[in-house]
């Protein structure tokens, strides 16, 4: 059980609901954009629907600044998409998993981020150097001048996740 002295641990429960149900779309958008390239709208669409969901339990000041900040994450993510940088699809999933993400915890996330990103590249391009590009049937392994971003957001997700639960919320106390 989670205990922190500051806060009633149905009130931490609740700033991370939105994330723990995110889960498992973070797990498919992984195998998808490693799969296929390519991320569903609908993954998008779901944290946008879980963060309505969990307004209730969340207090208008949390959710006026996951919004903003998600909002800011889809403007530079939107700029990022029009010189080419980034896929519309990344750009959309990112900024509904900063909807998922306590405000209080974006620095830990854009440590996490970083992390899964240099994790990602690496574990990739060794897996690309053991399979012979034309072998694959995964269109992220064969694309050898892209990388597929939704394995980093998920894990970045799935990780900033664990380290919360792990250490008992340490920065939302």
């Amino acid at each position: 059980m989670l205990l922190v002295a500051k806060r009633s641990d149905w009130l931490l429960a609740d700033m991370l609901l939105p994330l723990i149900l995110f889960a498992p779309v973070m797990i498919f958008v992984m195998f998808s954009d490693l799969r296929w390239m390519r991320i569903p709208n609908w993954t998008a669409l779901t944290g946008v629907a879980l963060f309505l969901a969990a307004l209730p339990w969340m207090g208008w000041d949390e959710a006026i600044s996951r919004a903003v900040v998600a909002s800011i994450v889809f403007a530079i993510g939107f700029g990022l998409f029009a010189v080419r940088i980034l896929a519309g699809g990344d750009v959309k999933f990112l900024a509904a998993l900063v909807l998922m993400l306590p405000p209080a915890s974006l620095s830990l996330f854009g440590f996490v981020f970083s992390f899964a990103m240099l994790a990602s590249i690496g574990v990739l391009t060794a897996a690309r150097a053991t399979v012979p590009a034309g072998l694959s049937r995964w269109v992220g392994m064969r694309a050898r001048q892209h990388m597929p971003m939704g394995v980093a957001m998920g894990l970045a997700g799935l990780l900033h996740l664990a380290i919360l639960t792990m250490n008992n919320f340490p920065m939302l106390a």
